[in-house]
């Protein structure tokens, strides 16, 4: 339970607090570097991949051509339209 209760610190205490945080902060920022670098480079490397496939799906539709209609083809025929129900009608005297 001693860990749980907040003690105040003095004010050399928290300097020294201060100083050991600014110190972990500076030493971490080559670190931090590097994986900044790396998480650019990843992202250089999707955008590129992106547009290379975008640019593959553009140059297949274009060397397809035109879509012709298929004659015959039962996936292709025009699916009738169903006439609305007519309901019953009241009487009127």
């Amino acid at each position: 339970m001693e860990n749980q209760v907040e003690r105040e610190m003095s004010a050399e205490e928290l300097d020294a607090r201060k100083e050991e945080m600014r110190k972990f902060y500076e030493d971490s920022i080559p670190y931090l570097e590097a994986q900044c670098k790396h998480e650019e480079f990843l992202a250089k490397i999707a955008e590129a991949r992106y547009k290379r496939m975008h640019y593959d799906i553009q140059f297949a539709m274009m060397m397809q051509g035109p879509q012709e209609e298929q004659e015959g083809d039962e996936n292709d025929a025009p699916v009738p339209q169903a006439e609305p129900a007519k309901g019953r009608k009241l009487k009127r005297e």
